[in-house]
C-alpha cells in the first residue's frame, strides 16, 4: 500500500516537473515577441493546461495499455520508468534544452518493462492492429513515427502558415500589423496551452490510472483499503474523474512556475521573432497537438513548437534560423527515447541486485 501511493506521488511529482518544463512551450513566443510579461504568460498558460488536462483521455488510454504488455507491469515497474522520466527532465531543464517529457515517460516505461519481463523485448509492443476497433497500435506507429513526422509537418505548416499571413498583411504599416497580433497572440497562447495541457497531462493521467488497476488486479495490494480510501481501487483500467482532477491542477501547479531557461532557448537562441511569428507559430503547433491529442497519440508538444518557430523563421531567409541551436534540439529529440530507457531498466535492475524489492511481486 505505501509503495502505490509512493508512486502516485511520484507521477504527480513528475506532472509537475512536466508543467514547469513544458510551460515554455505555450509561452516562449508571448514572451519574447514582448506581446506578454512571463507572469502573464504564466498565469494564461496555467489555466488554459488545467482546462485541457480535463478534456478528454484518450493519450491516457494509449499510455496506459497500448505500449506495454501489462501483464509485465508491477508497482515498481512504473516507479523505475517514473524516477528515469524525471532524472532525465532535470537534466535537461537544468541545460536549457526543450526535451520531451512525453518521450522521457514512455522511454522510461519501456525500460522499465524490459527490466521487469527479464529482457524479453516481446513485452513492448512495438506494432499490432487493435481488433476491435481495427486501428493500428504500439510504440512505431503511436510514438516513434510521429516523433520524425510532427516535426516535419510543424516545420511546413509553421512556413505555410506565417507565409500566408505575411502575403495577407503585407500591404498594412509594421506597426498595425504588429498591434493586430499582440491581440491576436493572446488567443494563441491560450490554445497551445489547451492542447497541451489536452495531451501531456494525460499521460501522467494513464500511468496512475495503470498503478491502481495492476495494484488491484495483479499484486491485491489494495484488497485492503480502508473505507476512506476505498476510491484507490480500480477493478479495470479507467482514468476516474480524480485521477484527471488531481493531474490537472497538479500540471496547472508546475506551469505557473515557468521555466525562463527554456524559454530563453525557444524564443530568443534558435530564431528572432515579431507578434505575427509568435502567432503563427503557436497556432500551427496548437493545431497539431489537438489533432494528435483526439486521435490518442502522446505527441510531444516540445517537438512540435520548436519545429513550428522553425518554420516560421525560415520565412525570413533560411539563416535566420540559428541551426546550431537547432540541431543540439534535434539531438536531445533523438537520444530522449533510449536514455531514459536505459535509465529506468538501469534503476530496475538496481534496486533489484539491493534487494530493495522485497515484498514486491515481480512477473
Amino acid at each position: 500500500m505505501v509503495l502505490i501511493l509512493a508512486i502516485v506521488l511520484v507521477a504527480l511529482i513528475f506532472e509537475f516537473i512536466n508543467g514547469f518544463h513544458d510551460t515554455a512551450n505555450a509561452i516562449a513566443t508571448s514572451v519574447v515577441t514582448k506581446v506578454m510579461t512571463t507572469p502573464q504568460a504564466v498565469a494564461i498558460a496555467a489555466i488554459c493546461n488545467l482546462l485541457g488536462a480535463l478534456a478528454g483521455t484518450e493519450v491516457a488510454k494509449t499510455i496506459g495499455t497500448e505500449i506495454v504488455d501489462i501483464n509485465f507491469v508491477t508497482p515498481l515497474t512504473l516507479l523505475c520508468a517514473l524516477g528515469g522520466a524525471i532524472i532525465w527532465n532535470l537534466v535537461t531543464w537544468w541545460w536549457g534544452l526543450p526535451s520531451s517529457s512525453s518521450h522521457a515517460l514512455i522511454g522510461g516505461l519501456c525500460g522499465a518493462a524490459l527490466a521487469s519481463a527479464h529482457g524479453n523485448w516481446a513485452v513492448i509492443h512495438w506494432s499490432y492492429v487493435e481488433p476491435i476497433q481495427r486501428k493500428l497500435i504500439g510504440l512505431w506507429p503511436r510514438v516513434v513515427a510521429p516523433m520524425f513526422l510532427a516535426p516535419m509537418l510543424g516545420i511546413v505548416l509553421g512556413f505555410a502558415v506565417t507565409g500566408l499571413l505575411l502575403w495577407g498583411f503585407h500591404t498594412f504599416r509594421p506597426r498595425v500589423v504588429n498591434r493586430i497580433f499582440r491581440v491576436l497572440q493572446f488567443f494563441s497562447a491560450a490554445w497551445m496551452s489547451f492542447s497541451s495541457g489536452m495531451n501531456d497531462a494525460q499521460k501522467t493521467m494513464g500511468i496512475i490510472a495503470l498503478t491502481l488497476f495492476t495494484a488491484t488486479t495483479q499484486t491485491r495490494a489494495l484488497d485492503q483499503l480502508p473505507d476512506w480510501l476505498g476510491f484507490l481501487h480500480a477493478p479495470e483500467f479507467k482514468v476516474y474523474t480524480w485521477i484527471k482532477v488531481v493531474c490537472a491542477v497538479t500540471i496547472a501547479a508546475g506551469t505557473a512556475m515557468g521555466s525562463r531557461r527554456i524559454i530563453k532557448t525557444l524564443g530568443k537562441k534558435m530564431v528572432k521573432l515579431q507578434p505575427i511569428h509568435g502567432f503563427a507559430a503557436q497556432s500551427a503547433a496548437a493545431g497539431i497537438i489537438q489533432f494528435a491529442s483526439v486521435l490518442g497519440i502522446p505527441l510531444s508538444t516540445t517537438h512540435v513548437v520548436s519545429s513550428t518557430i522553425m518554420g516560421t523563421g525560415i520565412t525570413k531567409r533560411f539563416s535566420a534560423v540559428r541551426w546550431s541551436t537547432a540541431e543540439r534540439i534535434a539531438w536531445t529529440w533523438v537520444i530522449t527515447l533510449p536514455i531514459c530507457s536505459s535509465l529506468a531498466y538501469g534503476i530496475f535492475r538496481l534496486l533489484v541486485k539491493l534487494g530493495l524489492t522485497e515484498g514486491v511481486p515481480l512477473p
